[in-house]
């Protein structure tokens, strides 16, 4: 891995009182944010409005808090939110109250909004393809497909936007499987009853060619898969499992970007520093910086930068051993890298 010759500047951009765990900006600029209930129950998405102001989204309702989860009602527990290519607002509702708890029936789905107007274009109910201790982590386009992974019950699923159907792939694969330990400026990270953290399958990007899909537990590595394999339904689990490719030794990871060049970008809690990955494999470290505490889900913009929220999700209970030590604001940074997104899978 080599050091990058001169680091770019990390610019602090919005604010809050709350942990927040990814980030996404429409055409125009505006950002909308995700709440993973770390440190707390609140409001789960949201858009940033003037003077750093977070507006429930798609409006109050969907984020009420409730005595027990409803799904007819709102939000579950919101872990991801990206901007499709079909440009609508896509919420990946995780279906669970945390990593390793009891799945909420029906809660696990997928949610795409017209972010204007808040109003719910579809929703893909992901039971078919979900297990008792299923977590929704994040999802990738891939033309008319749709990758999500597992982070509870290590698995990929496979979804066809066209009709709907769908399969779960690599159960308790090697791939989707956290085996390693977790960690975060030089500490293991354990639950809240002391065990070791296992995050199963988590980050993905897809190459822009669309051949292939990258993925990964939490405590890395990063795996690659032929994306062609995995949309053919007819494809036997054997086949997948032996076509999978070992990409990148990675360290645990919050959270990844990939640009139109085939770069992948992945922040690693251990050493909060940025790295960029190659499509040939080659490896630099882009950014070491003391604010960069548990990078998360990135969104790289048509402005050329990376918009990194510096979580300090290794800080909060379930991470942490059940001990709350944020420091409060949670920060959302901006770094100019000068690359644009992979359109395949972006507005």
């Amino acid at each position: 891995m080599t050091e990058g010759a001169m680091e770019p500047d990390l610019e602090p951009l919005w604010a809050a009182q709350r942990v927040w765990n990814g980030v996404a900006l429409d055409a125009d600029g505006t950002p909308y944010v995700s709440f993973p209930s770390a440190d707390g129950r609140g409001v789960q998405a949201a858009r940033i409005g003037p003077g750093d102001a977070l507006v429930p989204f798609p409006d109050e309702p969907w984020n009420r808090l409730r005595r027990e989860p409803d799904p007819d009602a709102g939000f579950v527990n919101v872990n991801a939110l990206r901007f499709g290519p079909d440009g609508l607002l896509w919420i990946v509702d995780a279906g669970a109250p945390g990593i390793g708890e009891a799945a909420v029936e029906g809660g696990g789905r997928l949610l795409a909004f017209e972010a204007a107007s808040g109003t719910l274009a579809r929703t893909i109910d992901l039971a078919p393809a979900l297990k008792g201790k299923s977590y929704v982590d994040d999802i990738r386009f891939n033309g008319d497909h749709v990758y999500a992974t597992d982070a509870g019950d290590p698995g990929l699923i496979v979804i066809r936007l066209s009709d709907g159907a769908m399969r779960r792939v690599l159960g308790g694969h090697p791939s989707t499987t956290d085996r390693r330990p977790m960690r975060a400026d030089g500490t293991v990270l354990r639950t809240k009853k002391g065990d070791e953290l296992r995050v199963h399958c988590d980050q993905l990007e897809v190459s822009p060619d669309g051949q292939w899909l990258y993925y990964q537990p939490g405590s890395g590595p990063l795996y690659r898969l032929p994306a062609d394999l995995l949309n053919d339904f007819g494809t036997q689990e054997d086949a997948l499992a032996a076509a999978v490719e070992t990409s990148f030794d990675s360290p645990t990871t919050g959270g990844t970007a990939i640009d139109a060049e085939g770069a992948i970008y992945l922040n690693a809690p251990d050493t909060r520093t940025l790295i960029r990955i190659a499509p040939d494999g080659a490896s630099e470290v882009l950014l070491q910086d003391d604010r960069l505490i548990w990078a998360d889900a990135m969104w790289l913009h048509r402005d050329g930068c990376l918009y990194i929220p510096a979580t300090q999700q290794n800080r909060t209970p379930g991470f942490n051993g059940g001990r709350m030590a944020v420091e409060y604001p949670v920060w959302i940074y901006r770094l100019e890298i000068g690359r644009q997104p992979a359109p395949n899978d972006h507005a």
